[in-house]
């Protein structure tokens, strides 16, 4: 049921208003100038209906104020002037009183059906290249992270993106920043997991010259260089206890200090954070302050896995497959049916990340003007059983069958056992390659999970 506001100072209006739309099945609350208005949180609502004169602020002050709420004003001055007017400052059009009830219900209906249609689409990204592409995908899953983007884009609250990694979790920060009132400012994004922990303070907060050994000159903190602007602070789950305590502060005053400087300075940040770990889990054994995880924690979005995407494995695919081309100067290449039903049913325990690392393999190795399942080595890959199979139907695969994992077994558990098992006689470049994953990735796994590299082994392999 949609919600409606009404902005309008003459109680009769209002009062016949509401009860024509409430008739229609709109849930109705009225305000009789704009700053009741706003008392109200207009961007709760679907539609705001807003007089043109009002005590003190026009009606057209809400535009700007409730967006991206639509409003439609109602002018008794309904002259072409007044209508362009308010047309041009961004109203989503206007109705003229005294209204005609049939016709005011079909301006209402269509406006929200337009309301409904543009939520139901992607939001767009700014990539690399400066152009602006919408996110893809169209699952329910995907269809509610859009929904919770448009809502809380514009809200400036803190938020806090949860999934697998690989999933997206820093096109979702992206169109936050791009939809909010400080898209003009920086985007500030920080991997926390790379960067070694006895400079993650440094990195964020700054420091003064002469601070440590080694600062020979003083440096302007992440933090600090993304003030006005958003900051997104991807695994923050990695971030140590010392620099989550200095955060918590950023959060509650808008203040930092640089290390080694008596002198505090205010910010103005928005924060994103990231995470694929349970953050409230981690704060009981101590891993993560309570009390920061509650500040992060204003707004949550929850990113599905590339397997319970069925409906976009392949338009995600496509569009992979179409960047990888123009990178490798392949234009034309295309996907096989054998290919393409492959990549329709294999798990994707790496989720997008590890199905562009697939499509580019097949762009390499492919020889004709079609990618075959050979090409993009997925049956290379080891895979976590998809489903539960008997101890006799099929063997495990390399690295299972030593430390023989029950079916329950977590994909970090997995790349433990098969980092453990083989990295004595395979280098760090085949790891990534039989994992499907980066070397980045490798590393940035092997620090959160604590794995040590076998350095003499490695050099010997490499």
């Amino acid at each position: 049921m949609s919600r409606i506001l009404i902005v309008e100072d003459e109680a009769i209006i209002r009062s016949a208003l509401r009860r024509l739309l409430e008739r229609h099945d709109y849930r109705v609350e009225e305000a009789g100038a704009v700053d009741e208005a706003m008392a109200r949180d207009p961007q709760r609502f679907d539609l705001v209906i807003s007089d043109l004169r009002l005590p003190g602020e026009p009606g057209t002050a809400l535009i700007q104020r409730a967006a991206p709420v639509p409003v439609l004003i109602m002018t008794s001055y309904a002259s072409m002037r007044s209508a362009v007017e308010a047309l041009k400052q961004g109203a989503v059009d206007y109705v003229a009183k005294p209204f005609d009830h049939d016709e005011l219900l079909e301006t209402v209906a269509r406006v929200l059906h337009q309301q409904a249609s543009r939520r139901a689409e992607p939001p767009d990204v700014a990539e690399p290249d400066g152009q602006a592409r919408p996110m893809i995908g169209h699952c329910k899953a995907m269809q509610r992270v859009y929904a919770r983007i448009r809502k809380t884009a514009p809200a400036d609250v803190t938020v806090l993106i949860q999934g697998e990694s690989g999933t997206g979790k820093e096109l979702v920060a992206r169109a936050l920043h791009q939809q909010s009132r400080r898209a003009q400012a920086p985007l500030i994004c920080v991997n926390c997991a790379a960067i070694p922990e006895t400079l993650i303070e440094s990195e964020l907060f700054g420091h003064e010259k002469g601070a440590f050994t080694g600062a020979s000159a003083a440096r302007t903190g992440l933090v600090e260089a993304a003030d006005g602007g958003t900051l997104f602070l991807d695994e923050i789950g990695e971030l140590p206890l010392d620099a989550q305590a200095r955060l918590l502060r950023v959060l509650q005053e808008g203040e930092i200090r640089r290390i080694g400087s008596v002198e505090t300075r205010h910010v103005d940040v928005r924060l994103i954070a990231a995470t694929h770990r349970d953050l409230q889990a981690l704060s009981k054994t101590g891993e993560f302050r309570l009390d920061l995880y509650y500040r992060l924690n204003v707004m949550q979005i929850d990113l599905p896995p590339l397997r319970e995407r069925d409906e976009d494995v392949l338009l995600i695919a496509d569009a992979l497959l179409e960047k990888a081309c123009r990178r490798h100067d392949r234009e034309g290449l295309r996907l096989s049916r054998a290919a393409r039903d492959e990549i329709r049913h294999y798990p994707w325990p790496g989720n997008v990340r590890e199905l562009e690392n697939a499509l580019e393999r097949g762009v390499i190795l492919a020889e004709g003007h079609l990618i075959h399942p050979d090409d993009l080595g997925l049956s290379e890959a080891p895979l976590p059983p998809r489903r539960p199979t008997a101890p006799d139907e099929e063997p495990a695969p390399a690295g299972e069958a030593a430390t023989a994992p029950d079916d329950d077994l977590s994909l970090e558990d997995y790349f433990q056992h098969f980092v453990l098992e083989h990295q004595d006689h395979m280098s760090e470049t085949e790891l990534a390659q039989k994992l499907g994953i980066s070397r980045k990735s490798l590393w940035e796994r092997r620090q959160r999970l604590g794995i040590p590299r076998k350095r003499s082994l490695r050099r010997k392999a490499e």
